[in-house]
């Protein structure tokens, strides 16, 4: 964790709740999908699959990401959290919009109660927003990852901005246009804008200094922020406009480039990387990759078929495969530190201290790694045979990566609260 300035995080109280909630909501969203597996052989539009899906990228993709971004935008941008009282306030409007949002879509209780929920979700957006451009200050200190963070952080506010007016559409209905169209468009625009590129962003960051490697092709990042918010403006402006077509390919084909001019930085920093030896927690951020480009190629299929499998495939790819590979590798490789620090450093070389590896159990997280690949390939080929036991069993190993993170993380944040 070289170079990383640790003193300027913020408090615990800024950054714990995130991960706790997001742990918690990943067991929920494990045991929601177990208890309606045959959502996974049917349309994508269906009330659980819509709570469900909802529940993947609120609950636990961007409640890990509030928390990780407040940890980590200090590092970035080398300056202090512009407001830890925001932070907080987005973690509540966060987690009471998610909650009466997913039970909304669960029950499909169209209305203002499921349009509140979607309000404070929007709510938590800005707020997340507002903290991200006054600590990145970027108009004053420039550097591609900030930039990446501050565009992640407005593509945010758009989904969110966008989904509340479905919402509003779904129990008051004035678009004139197949609701499905703007869902399709919702759903990108959070996929290629909030979570691909804050993604993208971070892990310029923290993958060279994991690796103790260095990459000067910062022109391969500028290109990839260029290409991967065109081809999103291009598609969202198509589909606004026009009824979707062929021409979703070409910009796909665009976004995929930049992905690729992404990885080709990254693997510049792996290449002149000082440190040989890639922990286990490294390659669950590499796996979580390969997962990225083979939702990519799922893209023609998903736009060609009429089988609902492959677009089930598709999101699966993109949620359990790659959004949630990046965060069950990322959380113990940066969590660890911040304990640390505000735990045992003021006490290291005055008494024996724990090391910051040994916060959390390797062992664990080698059982999460083997049961994560296990359950991702399980569901994976019993969606793409459409067969419900197969689906189950996957679901199943699901809960078990679920539980071995919510225990490990449990461990770890039990020392904040330890005497000392």
């Amino acid at each position: 964790m070289a170079n990383i300035n640790i003193s300027k995080a913020p408090k615990n109280v800024a950054i714990a709740p995130f991960y706790i909630a997001g742990a918690v909501c990943f067991l929920l969203l494990c045991l929601m999908m177990l208890f309606s597996a045959k959502v996974f052989t049917q349309h994508y539009f269906s009330p659980h699959l819509l709570a469900i899906v909802h529940m993947a990228a609120l609950g636990w993709g961007t409640m890990i990401i509030f928390g990780a971004s407040y940890q980590l935008l200090p590092v970035i941008c080398e300056r202090r959290l512009f407001s830890e009282r925001l932070a907080l306030s987005s973690w509540g409007a966060l987690l009471v919009g998610l909650l009466v949002l997913v039970c909304s879509f669960w029950h499909f209780q169209t209305g203002w109660l499921m349009v509140s929920g979607g309000g404070l979700v929007l709510s938590a957006a800005i707020l997340y927003l507002i903290n991200v451009l006054k600590t990145a200050t970027l108009f004053k200190t420039y550097s591609l990852q900030r930039l990446f963070m501050a565009s992640a952080a407005f593509w945010l506010v758009f989904t969110t901005t966008v989904g509340v007016l479905l919402a509003l559409n779904l129990a008051y209905p004035y678009i004139s246009r197949n609701h499905l169209d703007f869902l399709k468009l919702h759903a990108h625009a959070g996929l290629a804008g909030w979570f691909l590129q804050l993604i993208t962003g971070v892990s310029t960051k923290l993958v060279p200094m994991f690796l103790l490697g260095k990459s000067t092709k910062d022109r391969f990042l500028l290109a990839s922020f260029i290409l991967q918010n065109t081809a999103l403006v291009l598609f969202l402006v198509d589909g606004f406009f026009f009824e979707l077509s062929p021409r979703v390919l070409l910009y796909a084909a665009l976004a995929l480039i930049g992905v690729v001019l992404w990885m080709l930085y990254l693997y510049d920093a792996f290449k002149n990387r000082l440190r040989k030896r890639i922990e286990l927690l490294m390659k669950h951020t590499f796996v979580s990759m390969v997962f990225l480009i083979l939702s990519f190629l799922l893209i023609p299929l998903v736009y060609f078929s009429s089988s609902p499998s492959t677009a089930i495939l598709y999101g699966t790819l993109l949620f359990m495969g790659w959004i949630s590979g990046i965060i069950l590798g990322k959380t113990f490789k940066t969590l660890p530190f911040i304990v640390w620090n505000s735990k045992y450093k003021h006490l290291s070389g005055k008494k024996n201290v724990p090391l910051p590896k040994t916060l959390y159990s390797e062992t664990l997280v080698k059982y999460q790694f083997i049961f994560y690949l296990s359950a991702l390939s399980i569901l994976s080929l019993g969606i793409v045979f459409m067969q419900i036991w197969v689906i189950r069993f996957g679901l199943l190993l699901w809960v078990c990566v679920a539980g071995i993170y919510l225990i490990n993380m449990t461990n770890l944040l039990k020392h904040l609260i330890r005497t000392t």
